[in-house]
Formats: C-alpha cells, sequence, structure tokens
C-alpha cells in the first residue's frame, strides 16, 4: 500500500535519516539498506509557495499547516479530532519566580483528548486512512492510547491498543470509554512496542495501522504543529530557547526540524535558538548519554512517577542529541520529589495542571536556570504535554483541603478565614 499524493501536495518520499536511502510514501518505518529510521521528504518548491496568509486563512487548529503535512491535504481525507491553536501563556509570575525575563507556556493539554498526542495521531491517522488500513492501533504509555481510541470512535473505524499492565488508571479508564480493545500487557512500554513491532509482520495484523510502528514517518511529522504554531502565536519568529520533555527524543528533534522549515521556506526571518531536553531520573537516557559527552544510548529499566516518558530505550535519542549540542543547548533529569514540586509550582504560578511530564518539564526548567546552562534573559517557551487529572495521584498525598470546618460563621471565622 501506498499513499496516492494529489497533485501539488507537499510530500514526496520517505527518506532514511542515516543513509539517505528513499523510499516511495509506504507503510515504513525502517530503511531496508542501513535499518535506520524514515521520515518523510516534501518537494521543497512547494513547501516554499506556501504563505502565511495562507495558514493565517485555515481553520482554528493543526490543519492550518495542512500545506506543510505528508497527510489531510483534502478535509474529506482527515481522520482528527481537530487538534491544536492551544494556549501560549505568558508565565510571568512562574518566570520572577525563576529569575527570568520572558517566559512563556505551551499548554498542549487544551487539546481534545489533553495531550499533545492528538497532534501526531490526527497526521498518521489521516495518512493510514490513505493508505488503505481499516483499524488503527498503538503502543502506548496512556496518552497516545487515549488518542488513538479517540480517532476511532471518531471516525468509526475499529481500534485496539496494546498499554503497560501497570499503567494509571485514570489514563486506562480515558483509553476504554471510547470502547475499542485495550490490552494491558505484563511488561514495560518496552516490551509493548517490542510486541507490536512483531504484530505489524502478521496476516493478522495486516489491516492494522500501528501510528508509532508501521506508520509511524507520517505520526512523527504531526509534532512540527508544535513548532509552527508557537512560532506563528509569536508573530511569526522563533522563540531564543525551548525546554521539551523526552521519552522517544522525537517530539524534541520534530519541534527542531519546525524551526528550520519555517526558515528554509521564507515564513520567519532567519534568527538562532537553543533547544533543551527533559529527563526524569528514572528515565534518563538520553540525558545521560549527554552528559557523558558520548553518542552511545545505553537502555535502562524505567522507574518513577513519569510514566508516559518511560521509554528505556528511545529510538530518537541520538537525534535528540544532535539537535540539542548543534543548537548549543542541554539536557537534565530531575528526581520523583522534583517532578512533583514542578506540577505545583507550575500549577500555582500560571493556572495549569500539568501532567508528570510536565512537572519533569519545569522542575528541569528551574535546574537549568539554576545551573547556568540556559539564559535567563533569553525568551524562553516549555511545552506542557497533558493534563494533570491523568496523573492526579503523583500529588494527591501532597495536596488537598487546606481547612475542614463546620458549616457555620463561627467556625470560619475560628479558623481565620474573614481576612
Amino acid at each position: 500500500m501506498s499513499v496516492t499524493a494529489p497533485a501539488g501536495a507537499p510530500a514526496r518520499a520517505l527518506v532514511c535519516r542515516n543513509c539517505g536511502a528513499e523510499y516511495p510514501l509506504i507503510a515504513q518505518n525502517a530503511c531496508y539498506e542501513c535499518f535506520g529510521p524514515l521520515e518523510v521528504g516534501y518537494h521543497d518548491d512547494v513547501l516554499r509557495a506556501v504563505t502565511r496568509e495562507q495558514i493565517e486563512s485555515g481553520p482554528d487548529n493543526i490543519w492550518r499547516y495542512a500545506p506543510l503535512l505528508p497527510a489531510g491535504q483534502d478535509p474529506a481525507t482527515r481522520v482528527t479530532v481537530n487538534p491544536g491553536m492551544t494556549p501560549l501563556i505568558r508565565a510571568d509570575a512562574l518566570a520572577a519566580e525563576l529569575g527570568m525575563k520572558t517566559l512563556w507556556v505551551k499548554d498542549d493539554s487544551a487539546n481534545p483528548t489533553h495531550s499533545f498526542k492528538d497532534r501526531v495521531v490526527s497526521v498518521a491517522l489521516s495518512a493510514a486512512k490513505g493508505l488503505g488500513f481499516t483499524r488503527f492501533a498503538c503502543a502506548s504509555t496512556g496518552n497516545l492510547a487515549n488518542s488513538v481510541a479517540a480517532h476511532g470512535a471518531r471516525a468509526g473505524v475499529p481500534t485496539i491498543v496494546f498499554i503497560p499492565y501497570d499503567l494509571e488508571q485514570n489514563k486506562v479508564v480515558t483509553s476504554a470509554v471510547y470502547a475499542g480493545d485495550v490490552v494491558a500487557i505484563e511488561g514495560s512500554y518496552d516490551d509493548v512496542n517490542r510486541l507490536c513491532s512483531e504484530l505489524t509482520e502478521t496476516d493478522e495484523f495486516e489491516d492494522t495501522a500501528f501510528v508509532n510502528v508501521n506508520v509511524r514517518p507520517y505520526y512523527a511529522e504531526g509534532s512540527k504543529t508544535l513548532g509552527y504554531e508557537v512560532a506563528e502565536q509569536l508573530g511569526w519568529r522563533i522563540p531564543e530557547q525551548v525546554v521539551i520533555p523526552m521519552a522517544s527524543g522525537e517530539l524534541l528533534t520534530k519541534v527542531d526540524k519546525a524551526f528550520s522549515e519555517l526558515i528554509d521556506v521564507g515564513l520567519v526571518p532567519d534568527s538562532s535558538w537553543r533547544v533543551f531536553g527533559a529527563q526524569s531520573a528514572g528515565c534518563n537516557p538520553i540525558a545521560t548519554a549527554l552528559h557523558a559527552d558520548t553518542d552511545q544510548i545505553t537502555p535502562v529499566k524505567p522507574t518513577g512517577i513519569a510514566k508516559s516518558l518511560n521509554i528505556g530505550d528511545p529510538a530518537a535519542g541520538p537525534y535528540a542529541l544532535e539537535a540539542v549540542r548543534r543548537t548549543n543547548g542541554w539536557m537534565d533529569y530531575v528526581n520523583d520529589d522534583e517532578i512533583r514540586a514542578g506540577i505545583q509550582l507550575l500549577a500555582r504560578t500560571t493556572g495549569v495542571f500539568a501532567e508528570t511530564a510536565g512537572g519533569v518539564t519545569v522542575a528541569v526548567l528551574k535546574k537549568l536556570v539554576e545551573s547556568g546552562k540556559l539564559d535567563p534573559d533569553a525568551e524562553t517557551v516549555v511545552y506542557n504535554t497533558g493534563e494533570g487529572l491523568k496523573t492526579i495521584d503523583a500529588v494527591s498525598a501532597q495536596v488537598g483541603p487546606t481547612h475542614t470546618v463546620a458549616p457555620n460563621l463561627k467556625a470560619v471565622r475560628a479558623a481565620g478565614l474573614l481576612g
């Protein structure tokens, strides 16, 4: 199966990120020549014809960027819950607390299933529809399963999502409520992902698009919209610094790619930026490699509360390292207590309740400022990729009622609550 691209569509081929070998727009995620990962290559002349006015006249979601994406140019071909154009929040109180000058929070918890995964799933499944797949699937640490299940329900397409057995219950429920198949695997996410890769090779699953396996090149491109949107929301310019949570490392690489593309096609002025990555101490193989000044990423067995980032063998880790080194950025990691503190700090100063991945990002931001790795005077954007209600157990023991009083004025007064 291959994508039938309409005349003038931007995507032209799948290209190996290692050796440059090219393939048709098919359901394939690895190069037959060197086994490197594939990504979408584009017609440069088509991209350079895109204008700001064309984008701004588009829908108020990711599909305003359809001229820069590998699928969904025709609205009738889209499988989507119409995510995107989430708030970019000026975080002055948080900036003041951290000793920073200009800080923004890109809050992707405002997407329909409350994480950035709606972006990548919409692009992947729109491509999958064009490829002729009739069932949708994924390997997931939670948010991706939520999004695939919701997209399938909206489109009337059967879904089957595979998750680790010890996933947060709120994320399990938020997948199961859509009535597709939810399969809990007795193992880690890496075990789940390995199984799904094997399933794509079986006859029983030949009709199934695994968004982060056999249609992964299209899936990954959806993350670019987080870069496009921030630049547009800042008045068509690129921020000086970004701090991004890392699981596989792909989100970081695609935001960086989005900034480069915007400059290459003339949609923003030429400028430089620095990319910073955030991991938890329980699963930090990419940051560990950077700190050791090596290209060798050693897989780990994930632990800790930031389960949405618990990918112990990160496929895009080498490319995340390249992006951070090239832009003179850095990576760091924080422990569970710091993650909880980061969740509460963000909530208290911005009104944004982040899941554990957001707590990782804010806590790493704080660490980067304190260590001098990040410039506190440079305009900075941090990415919150998910909703705190999905991981409420992470902070439920730390927060709760500040007072418990009888239902009368005397009791309220005695508690000192009248000013």
